[in-house]
């Protein structure tokens, strides 16, 4: 057996093996995803939009071209134009037609842009965090803060080593063990900024996609339908170190009742928490001498 043979064997062997590997636990699509918003929806819209523009132009375009080599072939006797005359109407046509379509592509494309920007009239603000290679969330005005880390059934796993099935393991990478809990029905505003390294929050279910950098805050924005509760999954799309792959965002989408019950605990146990290093800060300190 040649080198050669050796290794298109091996290229051949491998193939096989991916084809018939185990899919990977979480689901992939070829396409953005519709999302669980109104502003999401509008983005996916307008993908699809320019996403069949081009499609259409490209059929043109290639359908003239295979039409003209066809047609024009020299085993048919057509003979190349030597002249450097031209038509100005095609020069004309040719040139207002694209101008068109940049122009109807980028009036609604703008509109959504700055649809994505525009965080005003927000609900609930929430400054988030990256660390390498965690998220601290914190409900502002509320004294609500918690820092979220990849589950810990995922972090074994995935340690050098380790015997356990990556399959076995529910969303595998894809978990935390405290997600950001937000309403439904609510338009939230996130500030986003980071402790070391430039990192990035990203969630396709919410279409929100922004980078955390060191000393800048960035402002993004999402309001979940009402009716579209649940667990929607993203991760750091910025490569920000070691553990980039392993710092997932985990949105806990519940209902105004269920969200304003949960925040109400974790009042309390924020308070509760202050309580005792209140009560220890004034028995330490000196009493007042006597007037």
């Amino acid at each position: 057996m040649t080198k050669l043979t050796r290794v298109m064997s091996a290229l051949l062997t491998g193939g096989a093996l991916a084809l018939v590997a185990p899919t990977a636990n979480a689901a992939w699509d070829l396409n953005m995803t519709q999302g669980v918003s109104d502003i999401s929806r509008r983005i996916y819209d307008l993908h699809m939009t320019i996403l069949w523009v081009c499609v259409a132009i490209g059929i043109f375009v290639f359908g003239w071209m295979i039409w003209s080599i066809v047609a024009f072939r020299k085993s048919k006797g057509a003979v190349p134009d030597t002249t450097l005359t031209h038509s100005t109407k095609v020069e004309v046509i040719w040139t207002v037609i694209p101008v068109l379509i940049l122009i109807g592509s980028a009036v609604p494309a703008a509109r959504t842009l700055i649809e994505t920007e525009n965080a005003t009239n927000t609900e609930l603000t929430i400054v988030v965090t990256g660390y390498q290679w965690k998220w601290n969330y914190n409900y502002q005005g509320t004294g609500v803060s918690f820092f979220s880390t990849l589950s810990r059934d995922s972090n074994e796993t995935r340690q050098l080593g380790s015997d356990k099935d990556p399959y076995a393991v529910p969303d595998y990478l894809l978990n935390v063990d405290n997600p950001l809990v937000v309403p439904a029905g609510v338009k939230v505003r996130v500030l986003l900024t980071s402790q070391d390294v430039i990192h990035a929050w990203w969630v396709p279910a919410v279409a929100v996609k922004k980078d955390a950098i060191p000393g800048l805050t960035n402002v993004a924005w999402f309001k979940v339908d009402a009716d579209k509760t649940g667990i929607y999954r993203g991760q750091c799309a910025e490569l920000c170190g070691r553990d980039h792959g392993f710092m997932p965002v985990v949105i806990d989408v519940r209902s105004k009742a269920d969200f304003d019950k949960w925040l109400a605990e974790k009042k309390a146990a924020a308070q509760s928490a202050a309580q005792p290093s209140t009560t220890t800060a004034s028995s330490a300190a000196p009493a007042s001498p006597a007037g």
